[in-house]
């Protein structure tokens, strides 16, 4: 297997019509290389595959992520296109991860992730395991000026700020660590680390993350809050976070779901949020006009019931294709 491969458009299957009204018969299959011949489009989506399970095996989490990408399409396929004529979406390939060199293959995705924005398209990534969040905001963060501030919107139940510095001074990167990476290049770089997380729970994060959380000011929702309920209270701390930033970029941790709508993922619970709520803060996240890019991380269709957890996936993604402004 290469480290990249264009994407086959019989993985998109489902009903067939004279009007193109399933996303299957919307989407097109492109190579990275083919990707300047797209439009003109007044909108486009273009959507990249992150086959790497190395950063939950690291992690010790359950193997079977690298197979989430191709799952997640075969439902998006299936589901109703209600976009316009003059909005394009394009699947762009698939970055692997080869030989458990996990950091080529985030550099790999951060490289298409700028060469799609370059493109005007908005990128959808699927994962894989969440050490994708790294090379979806390096791919963001190249494309956009040094002087422009990111805001990181992460649903999930954990912080994913474990430290990757190890006692013996090596350096340890997997699918717990990407937000910490991405604090110490903000550090480095002397640029603000913005971070709002929605959806952690006590039960899924040690005592030091939340420590690590309040030195790093990250701005969190618990669980208990993060409710359809709250949903005015969710919003206010949503605007207030998009409104100091100058761009968002929303990662989607699967697990961060209960299991009960989720229980294909490497780390699964039954007291995580709905999907109601989630869609909810979307809309206002979309609203703000900044949103530039996103992600979805942690399918493991090893372990799904139904396919239900890929279809969840696609259906987040279906919302957003439908109602980004």
């Amino acid at each position: 297997m290469k480290s990249y491969s264009e994407t086959l458009s019989t993985v998109y299957s489902g009903r067939s019509s004279a009007d193109r009204l399933y996303i299957h018969e919307k989407i097109s299959c492109i190579s990275k290389s083919e990707m300047h011949k797209s439009g003109p489009e007044r909108r486009a989506f273009s959507i990249i595959g992150y086959s790497c399970e190395e950063g939950v095996k690291r992690n010790q989490g359950r193997k079977g992520a690298a197979n989430g990408p191709d799952a997640i399409r075969k439902q998006l396929g299936k589901l109703p296109n209600h976009l316009l004529e003059d909005v394009a979406v394009y699947d762009v390939g698939t970055v692997h991860c080869m030989n458990g060199n996990m950091e080529k293959s985030q550099q790999d995705l951060s490289e298409l992730v700028s060469q799609i924005l370059s493109q005007n398209h908005f990128p959808i990534v699927l994962g894989g395991g969440h050490d994708v969040a790294y090379g979806t905001f390096n791919g963001l963060k190249e494309h956009l000026s040094n002087s422009s501030s990111i805001g990181i919107i992460n649903f999930d139940a954990h912080f994913d700020l474990r430290n990757n510095q190890q006692e013996n001074h090596t350096i340890a990167n997997n699918s717990g660590t990407p937000f910490y990476q991405i604090a110490q290049d903000c550090k480095q770089n002397e640029t603000p680390f913005k971070y709002l997380c929605l959806g952690i729970r006590k039960d899924a994060n040690n005592r030091t993350l939340f420590e690590t959380a309040r030195e790093l000011d990250v701005k969190y929702i618990m669980r208990d809050t993060f409710r359809i309920q709250f949903h005015n209270e969710i919003n206010a701390w949503i605007n207030a976070f998009t409104g100091s930033v100058d761009h968002i970029y929303v990662t989607i941790d699967l697990d961060g779901f209960s299991s009960a709508y989720a229980p294909g993922v490497s780390a699964p619970s039954p007291m995580g949020f709905t999907p109601d709520v989630v869609l909810e803060s979307l809309k206002t996240i979309m609203s703000s006009g900044k949103l530039r890019a996103m992600d979805i991380a942690e399918l493991n269709p090893e372990y799904d019931i139904d396919g239900q957890t890929a279809k969840l996936a696609a259906s987040l993604i279906h919302y957003v294709l439908h109602d980004l402004p």
